[in-house]
């Protein structure tokens, strides 16, 4: 394992250097530009001076990209790895190592505008593929336990999908493109606005036959957005959804599979499939008050469905799960040139439900059969207060505070018990007897930041964040636990950030950071679902933008981090002791760099060229840090631009260098498993736009 002493004390001196040269010696400092914001307290702010670690990725940088999974733009963050599975699936890891299970995606708040894509207690580790991420607006990104606005879930960050805004006179844009594994997609975009009322519609279709074997994908988004500006109220309504009909491949075995060429295509799961979809609908109606005060009020709903076959179980179980919600945001705001304030009160109704079937018997510990089935009625309810002050013209204050209550109403549809008849050894399978359960938690938030000189700040924050358990951690239990007496899981960080511009073109954002986590929730060595892990969480991101006056730029998002074990809690299948170890799948060191090129415009529209390089340091694959993965670079390249004044064009080729990689790397009943990296991929696309005023 490398040695991430080293890595990352080149970093701490790099961003040394680049401050004091930002800060001390840059010629002429450039007059500040406004840096927007929406996700801090959920309306437009100027964040330039906020004591908050937050990425955002604009349209250019969407259009540009062009992903086709999560992963791919969300290398431009630093801090963030979307660990891509089979398809369209992912695991994330946003100031954290890669999380899995229900713990792994309540620790993140994934939203549309806000709003989180699945219910709190009902999330999916795979959720980011709910959005319409890849004809977004724009995507904020917070890092660490985020502001009083969130609460369930905000632990190691925020990402926000804000829907794109109508513009006038964008006319329509249709775009067609190709790839290899007959993959095909098809996307088009309508924006207008004329006097009060903007619409705005994005659809998405794409169809992947897939790289393994007897695997691929077809999947459909929308995102329908409607604005009227009237004379007292003002109205945001946005419908969202998205489906996914998804042939999986699972993982392939054996120690550097990935790298062979006669298996990298192998299938050892054609049975595995995953069907998802979701829709999401919310009206925000806000008006001006008296004294610079603004009220919001958003009702909202949301449906999920999902069905996806089990195949990393021998067993091979079929899950259905699915949700409906009702929600209500209500908020104060008050913004003016010494303060923003915002306050409010959320509450989130939920009916969701889950039935795991088995086809034939396995043994007689997993039974064919139903294993669980059950309905919950989960409320959220929540107040919280968010303040910043900007005292002088040099300093600025900002603190929050949220109170939140979680109540599940849990139903049993089956016979209580084991799933297994009496003779059975060990059952996998326990269903809680009915009951209900109950969360109170609060965070808390407060930082300073102090403008050193113009345009560069500097900010000191601690915050707290919390979990409640998810639903599957309460009532999907085994080997006996009747009853699983869990607590939320709690986060406290600290950071210290600096940020700036200069009129050299020079853009940078360094964040130092220290968290402790505890009540980790964690399956033992008896299959029991319980609380009293602990984990720390140390790491420092950079990024930065240089963008002189010439037609190149260069870009680097960077991250140094140690993610470890805080104590002797031993999950299942570890004997020996882990703390201090690296938690499984959290490498020390990994990033992007990008160097772009901007040629002379062709008929009002940019050509871009860009090279990229993408770095994945080694990381452990399980808590005893017996098994690595070796990590790898890659190189990816794209060109854009128009070919005639209605007609564009691009081209990508990802892994331009052909090498052999894993996109993740794991093991599993004592085997190592990769979902393989694929290879030299050249994708392109052609636009038409007609309309255009």
């Amino acid at each position: 394992m490398s040695n991430i002493n080293s890595p990352a004390l080149f970093l701490a001196k790099t961003a040394v250097i680049v401050a004091c040269a930002a800060v001390c010696s840059m010629p002429g400092l450039a007059a500040g530009a406004e840096q927007v914001l929406v996700s801090a307290k959920r309306i437009d702010e100027d964040a330039t001076r906020l004591p908050l670690a937050w990425s955002a990725v604009g349209d250019s940088a969407l259009s540009l990209t062009a992903h086709t999974h999560p992963n791919e733009i969300m290398q431009r963050v630093s801090g963030a790895w979307i660990s891509r599975g089979n398809g369209q699936e992912s695991l994330t890891a946003l100031r954290s190592p890669v999380l899995t299970g229900a713990g792994g995606c309540g620790s993140f708040f994934m939203a549309l505008d806000g709003i989180s894509l699945r219910a709190p207690g009902f999330c999916n580790v795979n959720q980011l593929f709910d959005a319409n991420i890849e004809q977004a607006g724009r995507i904020e990104v917070i890092k660490g336990p985020a502001g009083a606005i969130y609460g369930s879930n905000a632990m190691h960050g925020v990402i926000n999908i804000l829907s794109a805004a109508p513009a006038a006179d964008q006319g329509q844009l249709l775009s067609l493109e190709s790839g290899p594994d007959d993959y095909y997609r098809a996307k088009y975009q309508y924006s207008d606005s004329d006097g009060a009322h903007g619409l705005s519609l994005r659809l998405h279709a794409a169809t992947d036959g897939g790289y393994q074997d007897e695997s691929g994908y077809e999947q459909q988004k929308l995102t329908l957005r409607h604005d009227y500006s009237g004379r007292v109220w003002q109205l945001r309504s946005v419908v969202d959804g998205a489906n996914l009909e998804q042939e999986t491949a699972g993982f392939i075995q054996g120690f550097r599979a990935y790298a062979d060429s006669a298996r990298k295509r192998d299938n050892p799961n054609p049975e595995a499939y995953r069907d998802a979809w979701s829709l999401r609908a919310y009206t925000e109606a806000s008006r001006e008050l008296e004294n610079d005060f603004r009220l919001s009020i958003t009702p909202y709903l949301r449906r999920n469905r999902m069905e996806f076959l089990q195949h990393f179980f021998p067993w091979q179980p079929v899950e259905h799960n699915g949700h409906e919600s009702l929600g209500l945001r209500t908020a104060i705001h008050r913004d003016n040139d010494l303060m923003s304030w915002a306050a409010g009160a959320d509450i989130d109704y939920t009916e969701g439900w889950l039935r795991e079937t088995q086809s034939e018997d396995f043994s007689p510990n997993q039974p064919a059969g139903v294993h669980y089935d059950y309905r919950v009625q989960a409320t959220q309810s929540a107040l919280y207060s968010q303040l910043r002050l900007d005292l002088t013209e040099r300093w600025t204050l900002d603190g929050g505070l949220r109170l939140e209550h979680t109540r599940y109403d849990y139903d049993n549809r089956a016979a209580d018990g084991p799933a297994c008849a009496p003779g059975a050894s060990a059952c996998r399978f326990f269903r809680v007897a009915d009951r209900t359960d109950s969360f109170t938690d609060w965070t808390f938030n407060a930082g300073a930041s102090l403008v050193l000189v113009p345009d560069h700040i500097a900010y000191l924050r601690a915050a707290s964040g919390f979990r409640a358990p998810e639903t599957s951690e309460l009532y999907r239990l085994q080997a006996g636990q009747s009853v699983a007496e869990l607590d939320s899981e709690v986060i406290d960080n600290v950071e210290l950030g600096l940020r700036g511009a200069t009129d050299a073109g020079l853009a940078y954002q360094l964040s130092l950071y220290h968290m402790n986590k505890d009540e980790v929730i964690f399956q033992d060595a008896d299959r029991r679902n319980v609380s009293g892990a602990k984990t720390d969480h140390s790491g420092l991101e950079v990024s930065l933008s240089y963008r002189p006056g010439s037609r190149w730029y260069g870009e680097l998002d960077v991250t140094a981090a140690r993610h470890r074990y805080g104590n002797n809690a031993l999950p299942l299948g570890v004997n020996l002791p882990i703390k201090g170890n690296d938690i499984d799948t959290a490498p020390r060191l990994f990033g992007s760099a990008r160097l772009g090129w901007s040629f002379a415009p062709r008929f009002g529209e940019p050509t871009v060229a860009e090279l990229e390089w993408v770095y994945m340091d080694d990381y452990y694959l399980e808590p005893e840090n017996r098994f690595e993965y070796e990590g790898h670079s890659l190189l990816n390249l794209r060109l854009s631009g128009a070919l005639t004044p209605r007609l564009g064009a691009s081209v990508r080729v990802t892994n331009l260098l052909g090498e052999d990689y894993a996109e993740r790397a794991d093991v599993g009943f004592g085997q190592y498993r990769y979902f393989v990296g694929h290879p030299a991929s050249l994708f392109v696309e052609l636009r038409y736009r007609w309309g255009r005023g």
